[in-house]
């Protein structure tokens, strides 16, 4: 019995060192820094190596799209550093005096920054002083050759053919929903005229019938397990696709696409700026950058990084499409509220009937 109670004692004496130590590390941390980012979107294992670096602890909340993360930051529901997110919210956040300038000089690695993703945003922020691009890409239609009798798709209009009812996965987004019938019907996917968006909200109602699921995160896995036969995907999600299914293609329609950039940002009433921009030129670093290529599989704009890329991702025109492919794409503006108020409106409607 006392022998039973010494080793018991020794094993809770154990446990207490443990803890004590820093097996739970908390202790070991000389502060937060708060981000919010969607979902999944860069590799966690970099986390664990920044705050084993920097001694700075990591907070991250996610969230699934735009819309869902103006809110919280305009209501300043939590205080976050540093955000990541789209080009046209970077600058509908930029115009409410939501976002901090950046300071370039504190970021080291800031001269890896590709010209050619800070002039996709210099539509939105012409010198670009709020925003730092983490991922580019465009929207195009995925799809499964072995599922389809006839021709291959080449055209939104093909998101419309009866030959492919219950066989369509449609993006669950307002804007690139949007974006995906006004470019059909030869439309600016930023139109603000009434008549354009009345013919774009009752093509994605006259759709409805043929969509199979509309979706956002889950596409990718949908078309790996062969749910449908073509859907709407941003490039990102491709390369990963293919590794799962070898059977799977991608295309950016003829009539031209959404050229988007999710940029990280920090906000106007961040309370750990400096750990934000230790944050953020950590995940600048080329070796850094191309670990979050491999897990994520976007294109990153970090000039450092190519030269870590083999021949074949380099020359990937999912990841850097042509020249030419990218003249017939746009970039998402910020609308004005009426407008805004406007496509919200028609989107409950497409999404309610």
């Amino acid at each position: 019995m006392k022998k039973m109670v010494l080793i018991v004692l020794l094993v809770m004496m154990t446990v207490g060192l443990l803890f004590v130590s820093g097996c739970g590390r908390a202790s070991d941390y000389i502060g937060q820094v708060h981000i919010y980012c969607f979902g999944d979107y860069f590799d966690p294992d970099l986390i664990y190596s920044f705050e084993d670096e920097t001694r700075i602890q990591v907070v991250l909340d996610t969230f699934d799209t735009n819309e869902e993360l103006y809110p919280v930051v305009k209501n300043r529901t939590v205080d976050y550093d540093l955000i990541c997110c789209s080009d046209y919210m970077v600058c509908k956040l930029m115009k409410e005096g939501l976002l901090d300038k950046v300071d370039k000089e504190k970021l080291s690695n800031y001269k890896y920054m590709d010209e050619k993703a800070l002039k996709m945003l210099q539509n939105i922020d012409k010198n670009n002083d709020y925003e730092v691009p983490h991922t580019w890409g465009t929207y195009g239609i995925i799809y499964n050759p072995t599922m389809i009798d006839g021709p291959m798709p080449k055209s939104w209009d093909d998101l419309w053919d009866a030959r492919f009812k219950n066989q369509i996965i449609m993006t669950d987004s307002l804007r690139e929903s949007f974006m995906v019938a006004l470019m059909r019907g030869g439309y600016s996917l930023n139109s603000k005229d009434l008549d354009e968006l009345s013919y774009a909200r009752d093509e994605l109602l006259k759709q409805k019938e043929l969509v199979y699921k509309y979706s956002n995160d889950s596409t990718r896995d949908l078309m790996i397990g062969g749910a449908a036969a073509l859907g709407v995907i941003t490039s990102g999600e491709v390369l990963y696709a293919q590794e799962c299914n070898e059977d799977l293609e991608y295309v950016i329609p003829e009539e031209g696409s959404e050229l988007w950039t999710d940029c990280w940002a920090i906000t106007s009433y961040a309370k750990e700026k400096d750990y934000a921009y230790k944050f953020l030129d950590y995940m600048l670093r080329p070796e850094n950058a191309y670990k979050n290529f491999e897990y994520l599989t976007y294109a990153i704009p970090n000039t450092g990084m190519y030269e870590l890329m083999d021949e074949e991702e380099r020359n990937s025109d999912i990841v850097f499409p042509s020249d030419k492919q990218l003249k017939k794409c746009q970039v998402l503006e910020n609308l004005d509220n009426k407008t805004n108020k406007i496509y919200s409106q028609f989107w409950k409607e497409v999404k309610g009937k």
